[in-house]
């Protein structure tokens, strides 16, 4: 919640500097947020756990639902329990869409203005699960390494209590570093890059250090053992490719055609 009500402050006062009116920012705040949880839990339920949620009408019901049922009828009220950042990115992208369709607004410099806030939130997500003791590190003898006491009750894990990577810590330190270099390039030069250039770097940067991040991570289901890459890897390359031609060859034609 914190990272969104930043992230709110930080594309109103882009929004305020381009002098858009408020009517058309007030609208945004709840595209991105039904973009980002729709695409989160779907992108859990079909990157990482399909045979749970695609193959029964049980499944369906609780991926829809945040709720787990049980034998016999009785159910019990859970919250969304799996959310994936690549499809919470997704559908983020796919909400800005509808977005800039509705209010008549060139797409990419609405996603550059989100891209610029995007990984402060990022770095509270990442703190949040560092709190509720997810997404833990490999096994580490680390001066600096963090026992997850709440693993204790979770079976799959080996050695539960034994000192682990804060990865989650990882990430968040990277996330911020991120933002301030993002705010740095925004406060210096604004709109003098190209369209695009700021979503490309968010996106280049932030799923860039995913990948390499998640050699010190533990695998988040089982079909990912003795995978070469794990599925956070796989599902971060083309994001990684996307922000490079964003920042590298977006304009490149436009400019081409001008001279």
């Amino acid at each position: 919640m914190i990272g969104i009500f930043l992230s709110y402050l930080l594309v109103h006062k882009q929004f305020h500097d381009r002098k858009i009116d408020e009517k058309t920012f007030e609208p945004l705040f709840f595209y991105c947020f039904f973009g980002i949880l729709i695409g989160a839990r779907l992108g859990h339920c079909c990157f990482y756990e399909p045979e749970r949620f695609l193959t029964s009408m049980k499944g369906i019901i609780e991926m829809i639902l945040p709720i787990e049922i049980y034998p016999g009828g009785s159910w019990k009220l859970t919250g969304y329990m799996g959310l994936a950042s690549h499809g919470g990115t997704i559908g983020l992208i796919i909400a800005l869409w509808m977005y800039c369709r509705k209010k008549k607004m060139h797409y990419m410099d609405v996603l550059d203005m989100i891209a610029v806030a995007t990984p402060i939130c990022a770095c509270c997500i990442r703190l949040a699960n560092l709190m509720n003791s997810e997404i833990v590190g490999k096994i580490t003898d680390a001066p600096w390494a963090f026992i997850f006491v709440r693993l204790s009750h979770d079976p799959s894990i080996i050695n539960p209590l034994a000192p682990r990577h804060p990865a989650q810590l990882y990430e968040a330190i990277a996330y911020f570093v991120f933002f301030i270099v993002m705010m740095i390039i925004y406060h210096h030069y604004k709109d003098r890059l190209h369209r695009g250039f700021y979503f490309g770097l968010c996106l280049s940067l932030i799923f860039t250090f995913r990948f390499f991040v998640e050699f010190i991570k533990e695998d988040q289901v089982a079909f990912e053992n003795g995978m070469p890459l794990n599925m956070g890897q796989l599902l971060s390359i083309p994001f990684i490719l996307i922000g490079l031609y964003f920042i590298f060859l977006y304009n490149r034609k436009k400019k081409v055609g001008v001279q």
